[in-house]
């Protein structure tokens, strides 16, 4: 079965099926450095030496990938907490994730449902 074939960017360069063209690349990078700029700190966020030691209690407990079976290395908040404290330290709203299941699968299903909330 032949694979897809390659695209034209906007740009007009020819991009390989699947992958981004270089500009998109460079435009997704600054897009994200704006966004990054405007966000407060990770500690400002909750993300404290405290978090640290509870994040490393609760994976020891739960070493493993709640999707998947891969070792887990991130402790992910099933609902976002949105800057709610009581719920970023309700430890029931915590779930062991790989990194491929948090930084790619979760993010998609929060994007998704946020533009679901907006409509």
């Amino acid at each position: 079965m032949p694979g897809k074939p390659p695209r034209i960017c906007g740009c007009g360069r020819k991009v390989p099926a699947g992958l981004r063209c270089e500009c998109q690349a460079k435009a997704d990078a600054e897009r994200k450095a704006r966004f990054d700029r405007t966000r407060p700190s990770s500690s400002a966020r909750g993300y404290t030496s405290k978090w640290e030691r509870a994040r490393a209690e609760f994976l020891a407990a739960h070493p493993f990938c709640r999707r998947c079976g891969a070792p887990a290395t991130v402790v992910d908040h099933v609902k976002p907490h949105r800057g709610d404290a009581a719920l970023f330290w309700d430890r029931k709203n915590w779930q062991a994730l790989c990194v491929n299941h948090h930084s790619s699968a979760k993010q998609s299903e929060e994007r998704r449902a946020a533009r679901g909330q907006r409509k």
